[in-house]
């Protein structure tokens, strides 16, 4: 594909999207073509300026989110349009029927069920028929998850141990904030919920994993639970206590079965997916804490259904284009590990770990990544197109990359 440019940020000004364009300054190798893209020109010329000084000559490009020629116009002109403009539910969906017929490569950070709903009834067909790549999900919603199971799929399949079944992702360990973007798509979510419609996409587990206007409507019991206390045993047989619900897991699960659902069910058809977070080993203590998570989360999505209490909240929570400085940013880090059993009875665990604050450091690595895997890597990514997901759309590729940048992924069998 010749265009002008192997990558757009669009969203550089904006706390994550200057974080990204950060990393893609400082990683991104020599001869790279990336611009800049918001509304405001002047503020682009302030968000260049704060980057390094191999960024200084990057072209500022100038596109809305309420104006469709100017997306038309920006994503003619690159190969990967990398986004940051969120809550997508409200700025994203002019861009990806842009990015779609175009043949433009795009991605994204949604954690928005909605959304990707709405990308996959309105773009895919198109986006599969120019060869584009619309993959969302590419931080920490929901690489980790995407890419954990993916590596199980490939080992137990080079073993020839079987398919897989019962499979949980674990964060085993986790230090850092929740994203100001993040808690605005909650808010955007929050007020759609009350639509039935909306409502019954967000409570089917098997929302994203059909094609265009072919939703399945799966029960809520079909799946693993999002909300539920698990012990820790169930899981596997070498973890101890109680693990609490994690708060991403009724969006990362919907992606991780869309992957299985776009390779024609690999993964099997006992394939089940489901997440948790650990809290401690000791039973006792674990089952205490695990259920003040579960209580914890029901009480704030609660809180933010409610105009009253949502006002308090936001007095206190961070707000879009807001972040941790870089000292606290460079303290995150996070372990996921994902535990399966096979059709054969072996065990196998994925582990993904990384430094940096998940939803700030570290999701600029997975995204930049990502972007730099889809413009640079073209010749090794997987031959698909269409609404995808990481592990789909890049494979071996992102994982690849991430390794090169630092990111620690394995897979051990257990026994």
């Amino acid at each position: 594909m010749s265009r002008e440019f192997d990558v757009i940020v669009f969203g550089a000004t904006g706390f994550v999207g200057e974080l990204t364009a950060r990393y893609l300054a400082e990683h991104a190798p020599a001869g790279t073509k990336i611009a800049l893209a918001g509304r405001s020109e002047s503020k682009l010329v302030a968000a260049r300026a704060k980057l390094p000084v191999t960024a200084a000559a990057w072209p500022l490009v100038v596109a809305d989110s309420n104006s469709p020629a100017s997306l038309d116009a920006m994503v003619a002109r690159t190969q990967v349009v990398c986004t940051t403009v969120g809550p997508y539910l409200r700025y994203g969906e002019a861009l990806v029927t842009a990015a779609a017929s175009a043949g433009t490569d795009y991605v994204d950070l949604t954690g928005e069920v909605p959304f990707v709903r709405y990308s996959i009834d309105k773009a895919h067909e198109t986006a599969a028929a120019t060869g584009a790549r619309i993959v969302h999900s590419c931080g920490f919603d929901s690489v980790p998850s995407d890419l954990g199971t993916y590596l199980l799929y490939r080992k137990v399949s080079d073993d020839a141990a079987g398919q897989l079944t019962d499979t949980t992702m674990v964060i085993k360990a986790m230090r850092g904030s929740v994203s100001g973007g993040t808690i605005d798509s909650m808010r955007v979510i929050a007020d759609q919920a009350s639509d039935p419609t909306v409502r019954r996409v967000l409570l089917n587990p098997q929302a994203l994993s059909s094609g265009p206007n072919e939703t399945v409507q799966a029960k809520l019991r079909s799946e693993p639970s999002d909300i539920s206390l698990i012990r820790a045993k169930t899981v596997d047989r070498s973890l101890t206590g109680t693990l609490a619900p994690f708060f991403m897991s009724s969006y990362n699960t919907r992606i991780v079965r869309r992957s299985n659902a776009l390779l024609d069910g690999a993964y099997g058809p006992e394939f089940h997916y489901g997440e948790a977070m650990a809290v401690g080993g000791i039973p006792v203590i674990s089952t205490i804490a695990a259920s003040v998570v579960a209580a914890g989360a029901g009480l704030f999505l609660a809180a933010m259904s409610l105009k009253p209490t949502r006002k308090l909240l936001d007095k206190v929570l961070p707000a879009p284009g807001q972040g941790p400085n870089e000292k606290s940013r460079d303290k995150g880090f996070f372990v996921a590990q994902t535990f399966t059993r096979t059709t054969t009875g072996a065990r196998y665990r994925s582990e993904i770990r990384a430094s940096g604050d998940p939803g700030y450091k570290a999701t600029a690595v997975m995204l930049g990544e990502s972007a730099l895997a889809l413009a640079l890597d073209r010749d090794k990514l997987p031959k698909h197109a269409g609404v995808l997901t990481p592990s789909v759309a890049m494979g071996d590729a992102l994982v690849d990359r991430l390794r090169a940048a630092g990111f620690a992924l394995d897979v051990t069998k257990l026994g």
